[in-house]
């Protein structure tokens, strides 16, 4: 019977290695991280990787990959995954959330019947039970103790390197045994998360987990893998469809495509799912990414997508175990993904695997790395910038009427990781300034541990499970006291610290225009009011920077709307049925200011009611001749008239 080895032997293979004790960050404005007990997660790390005969760098970049090291408190993945080294019991996971239609257009629903519970996966693919019989601790121990977690799961490389048969001690070794710990079923996911395995060998890592520890990955550049080695799993490989289209992504990721629905639901053309054909770029620009959870399993949505009567689709959809990525619709044809058609026109969805209630819980950085790696391409393809104004959350999506705020969506939700994932987008780490007139959101997720509560949706207010948050809350005065902004749009009273309650949240990206300073305290302009958040000098939850804002051109009130429409005459002479312009019943007054977004905002409408273009101008895009610009209002972006507004350097 194997055991982990003890702290005194866990240190001494720690000192033998060269390694040091590594003093935690120092903790930001929320709720510290919980201090660490016994050995630190370095050298559980060090004491597992010396106890199995595996290279540390192999462990904690497999670990790095399917929980970035952290533990989790011993709440299970969206595929069923526990602990740093996500060993997986899928059959303690959940059944999914239902989601509601997200075309966005007036005419049809907000609401669709639940989806079914979807299967969480083949029980041959579970870790747990063969992580348990190599080392002799139990599940209910491997689901809650990170050093038996880490050391069952160098256990678990250990033995898929035994039975492949490969020899050899370097990291370069390692690689069927790598792509076996993926438990993906096909060679593109196990080649996928090998190959980013590698990467993070060949770059290295270093962040503060969970425990309050940091841990380090020491850079490999040369390290070249033996992929050769990925054969010897037997792997299925993707069987290609002449009449299946041919994913749009980066051919080294492997992606596939799975046709969404397009069908009649009955014997009304206009009662069809789940998207428009449409001819983008060239006659509708593609400008938005726009990034969802889908609150269910990898293979339940694709199911579901396939069902016409969903009234609801993405572009992309990513699992979480590995990352991998597949397309449901060509990026051509208008997917009813965000709530707001104009949105939906502008825009590709991209969905990924997970329930935003648990988020980091699991956002794998599998999926990130994927995501950002799907993403970098795409907005490369459309020339779409690389910042928080393009690259939006579903929570970011502006309502298209007043009635309609409160349907609004809020994944991916206050626990995505958007410094980090846009960091892998860019490549780097975002580079701020020491001045300027604009505040972007910029708190350290790992220990920004703001209160949540509502997870378990029984309406008791009970506090979510701690974990990193990527926004800060917004008061009414410089003081925790004070009660938080509300948002009329949204409800009545002040804003709450419910999950979905997003009335007074800035999130980590976004940028808003300085409207004061006192003390710990920093306030902007959202929505309509200043809003205070803490901003410690010594922990600072934001950053300053330079660029433009409007103001109401002459003291000005200036409404708000959720989507740039054409005037009334740019529809005569055409069959399309005038659209009216309406605003959100938010406004902007003298005094104001909110950060520049979008200034080639395309105003224009996309008609298409039916499934064959049966109607009279169906299919047909009207271009109007005003303009609108995109701010970052408040929670959500909006849009307003460029004829009211003055644009100003800060």
């Amino acid at each position: 019977m194997h055991r982990p080895p003890s702290r005194r032997l866990a240190a001494a293979i720690v000192a033998s290695a060269g390694l040091v004790a590594l003093v935690p960050a120092a903790a930001g404005t929320a709720a510290p991280a919980p201090a660490a007990t016994g050995a630190d997660r370095q050298q559980q790390f060090a004491a597992a990787a010396a106890h199995h005969h595996v290279p540390l760098s192999v462990l904690l970049g497999v670990s790095y990959l399917e929980s970035r090291w952290d533990a989790h408190v011993g709440q299970p993945s969206s595929a069923g995954g526990y602990g740093p080294m996500h060993l997986t019991d899928v059959t303690r996971v959940a059944a999914p959330a239902a989601r509601g239609d997200a075309r966005g257009d007036d005419a049809r629903p907000m609401t669709t019947p639940a989806r079914p519970a979807q299967s969480t996966g083949d029980p041959a693919l579970h870790t747990m039970d063969a992580a348990a019989a190599l080392t002799g601790d139990s599940p209910a121990t491997l689901r809650t103790d990170p050093a038996a977690n880490i050391d069952a799961g160098a256990a678990l490389l250990a033995d898929y390197q035994r039975q492949l048969g490969a020899t050899g001690s370097d990291a370069a070794d390692w690689y069927g045994a790598v792509a076996r710990y993926s438990g993906a079923t096909d060679v593109a996911g196990a080649r996928e998360f090998a190959d980013e395995v590698y990467q993070v060998i060949r770059t290295g890592e270093a962040r503060r987990t969970d425990s309050g520890d940091t841990v380090r990955l020491a850079a490999q550049p040369s390290v070249a893998p033996k992929t050769g080695q990925l054969s010897a799993l037997h792997l299925a490989k993707a069987e290609s469809d002449a009449d299946t289209p041919k994913p749009e992504c980066p051919a080294s990721m492997g992606c596939d495509f799975v046709p969404a629905a397009y069908a009649q639901n009955s014997a009304d053309k206009g009662d069809y799912g789940n998207y428009d054909l449409a001819e983008r770029p060239s006659k509708l620009k593609i400008q938005y990414l726009v990034i969802h959870d889908n609150e269910g399993y990898y293979n339940g949505t694709l199911s579901w997508f396939q069902n016409p009567a969903a009234y609801a689709a993405a572009h992309y959809e990513l699992r979480s175990s590995d990352g991998h990525v597949t397309q449901m619709i060509q990026n051509t044809n208008v997917a009813w993904q965000a709530g707001n058609w104009y949105i939906n026109a502008h825009s590709i969805g991209i969905e990924h695997e997970g329930f935003a209630a648990t988020g980091a819980t699991w956002y794998t950085e599998a999926m990130y790395r994927q995501s950002a790696k799907l993403v970098r391409y795409l907005a490369g393809k459309y020339r779409i910038p690389l910042d928080r104004q393009h690259i939006i959350g579903h929570d970011n999506v502006p309502a298209t009427t007043a009635a309609g705020i409160r349907n609004m969506h809020w994944d991916p939700g206050p626990y995505w990781d958007w410094n980090h994932y846009m960091n892998l987008v860019r490549g780097h780490a975002q580079r701020h300034s020491h001045t300027g007139g604009l505040v972007t959101i910029s708190p350290d997720f790992a220990t920004n541990q703001q209160l949540v509560t509502g997870c378990d949706k029984s309406g008791s207010g009970t506090p979510c499970d701690a974990q990193g948050t990527n926004f800060v809350y917004l008061h009414t005065q410089p003081s925790a006291d004070s009660p938080l902004v509300s948002d009329p749009g949204l409800h009545a009273g002040p804003g709450t610290t419910d999950i979905a309650d997003w009335a007074a949240r800035a999130v980590d990206g976004q940028q808003f225009a300085l409207a004061g300073r006192s003390g710990d305290w920093t306030a902007i302009w959202y929505a309509g009011v200043k809003g205070w958040f803490l901003d410690p000098h010594r922990s600072p939850t934001a950053t300053a920077a330079h660029g433009f804002v409007v103001t109401p051109k002459h003291g000005a009130t200036v409404p708000i709307y959720g989507r740039a429409y054409p005037e009334a005459s740019a529809y005569d002479g055409t069959p399309v049925p005038v659209q009216s312009v309406v605003d959100l019943g938010y406004t902007m007054t003298a005094g104001q200011r909110y950060p520049l977004g979008l200034t080639d905002v395309v105003t224009d409408y996309y008609y298409a009611p039916t499934i064959d273009s049966s109607l009279p101008g169906d299919h047909t895009v009207v271009v109007g001749h005003d303009r609108y610009y995109e701010i970052q209002f408040g929670h959500r972006i909006g849009f307003v008239r460029a004829d009211a507004v003055t644009i100003r350097p800060v």
